[in-house]
């Protein structure tokens, strides 16, 4: 498949059977996420591999009940980490530059995800610092966004995008 083949591939799942992952199929997404482009290229953000279904079911929990998480064969979890960011840019380092690269890693994941035969659903509504305590992630670390991962129990239809014309603005002549 090509990449815009993938793009238009991806889609979010919510539903995961009952089946465990190949480790190779996982170090392959990680991998991806770690080649993802960052600021400075610091990668200013850390990776939380959750496979324990005690965790997920607290993550799932700590989520608004969000069951996807708790019924993955594994949760990336994504945290921004300011203490990288900060030693080159400062507060704009800490304030946007390592959320945005954690975000980067999630997606680039993502993609490799759906490459891979598998399915995921990007999650961002949790309560931050339940989700840090489940992790027993660092002080400067926040988490930004919960990636579940399996394998599909059913896809679901593409779902309607805005026309180009509508998203697009374009300024000045060429």
């Amino acid at each position: 498949m090509n990449f815009f083949e993938l793009i238009k591939s991806r889609r979010s799942v919510r539903v995961f059977k009952k089946q465990k992952m190949e480790k190779e199929k996982l170090i392959k997404i990680l991998e991806a996420a770690n080649s993802a482009p960052s600021a400075g290229d610091l990668q200013s953000y850390e990776i939380y591999l959750i496979k324990s279904q005690e965790m997920k079911e607290q993550l799932s929990k700590a989520a608004l009940g969000q069951s996807q998480i708790a019924n993955a064969a594994a949760v990336l979890v994504f945290c921004a980490s300011s203490k990288r960011a900060l030693s080159k840019y400062g507060g704009r380092g800490t304030e946007l530059y390592s959320i945005q690269d954690a975000t980067i890693a999630c997606a680039y994941a993502q993609l490799a995800v759906t490459e891979l035969g598998l399915s995921s659903v990007w999650v961002g509504a949790f309560y931050e610092k339940e989700v840090a305590n489940i992790i027993k992630s660092g002080p400067q670390e926040r988490p930004v966004a919960l990636l579940p991962i399996g394998y599909p129990a059913k896809k679901p239809n593409a779902t309607p995008r805005r026309q180009l014309k509508e998203l697009v603005h374009e300024e000045g002549e060429q």
